[in-house]
């Protein structure tokens, strides 16, 4: 049975239309969405915000969204408010998180949003919405990356480049979960805190060649990518025969796929998809401890492009997040 909705029709969203800097982003009214058979209605009360964030606003980001107008974001915390037909897994009440759509536009700065019911997971129980919102995009590309992708085992030398940053800091965390030895590049002063998620060593790549002082290395993650400094093509000097890098934001180009070849080792490129499945062992992780969320601070959702200045920075420990509502 489909419950019926509170409320009005129309609901506010940031909304973009034209493509550009952090000040095309403005607050809106629109049309409050209606979900579909196998759909859930999410009244939002927090969205993380993540880098195809502003790398979609400035440019279309992947090229998936479209042209404006759009509201960007993917990371959704919040209460379901409205079920369509055919879900079962979910009900009126449920507190729930998860990354609809992506990469297709999902409309996380907004009120509301609708999506496949198994697009979402229930929250963690220790969490609340701010930091829940933080979760589901960093989180499920450290999980896929680590655990579908690489197979990670215990045992084996990780490296994780930007081990401070949103996926970071999670992929510290889950792969020494899984029994890894977690080398992670970071500035020196994040490093205290890096060591204390499960770092085991440390490189400080501002004062350091990473390359120079990393070897034997059975899976990189490229958080980073060729796009800064070589980050990838570099890489491969740390990896051990037969390893494999994993470059998230820029893929791997054919040359670099054509390099690692002759040097007998591996390299992909890698995009994060929808999982409410894995949501939930992620939440069971936290809720157990095993994973700490790093959130380093809340915005009102009006203050979007705010956000999005200081996202671009590149400087911030864990994630940033947007309040919608209390």
């Amino acid at each position: 049975m489909t419950s019926a909705p509170s409320g009005g029709t129309t609901m506010r969203a940031i909304t973009q239309d034209t493509l550009g800097g952090p000040d095309v982003l403005r607050m809106s009214e629109v049309a409050r969405p209606q979900p579909l058979p196998t759909e859930v209605l999410v009244r939002v009360h927090a969205a993380g915000v993540n880098p195809i964030d502003w790398k979609t606003r400035q440019s279309g980001g992947l090229g998936v969204v479209g042209d404006p107008p759009f509201t960007v974001g993917w990371d959704v915390s919040g209460v379901v408010e409205e079920v369509g037909f055919g879900v079962h897994t979910l009900a009126v009440g449920d507190e729930v998180y998860g990354m609809p759509w992506f990469p297709r536009e999902a409309g996380a700065y907004a009120e509301y949003v609708t999506a496949p019911s198994r697009q979402f997971a229930r929250k963690p129980a220790l969490l609340n919405h701010e930091h829940a919102a933080a979760v589901p995009l960093a989180a499920l590309t450290a999980w896929q990356t680590l655990v579908d992708a690489a197979q990670v085992t215990a045992g084996q030398r990780v490296l994780i480049h930007a081990a401070a940053g949103g996926v970071g800091h999670f992929a510290v965390q889950l792969a020494k979960h899984l029994g890894a030895h977690v080398i992670g590049t970071a500035s020196a002063a994040k490093h205290d805190w890096l060591r204390r998620l499960g770092a085991d060593e440390l490189v400080d790549y501002t004062a350091v060649r990473f390359e120079d002082e990393i070897r034997d290395v059975d899976v990189v993650i490229d958080l980073v990518g060729d796009e800064k400094d070589d980050t990838s093509t570099r890489s491969l000097g740390t990896l051990r025969s037969g390893g494999l890098l994993i470059a998230v934001p820029s893929g791997v180009a054919p040359e670099l796929a054509d390099t690692a070849r002759q040097l007998g080792l591996q390299a992909c490129g890698f995009l994060v998809e929808p999982d409410g499945t894995a949501l939930t062992k992620i939440a069971e992780l936290i809720d157990k401890g095993v994973v700490k969320v790093e959130v380093e601070d809340v915005l009102p959702l009006e203050h979007a492009a705010e956000a999005h200045r200081r996202g671009e920075q590149a400087r911030t420990s864990g994630k940033l997040v947007l309040k919608v509502r209390d």
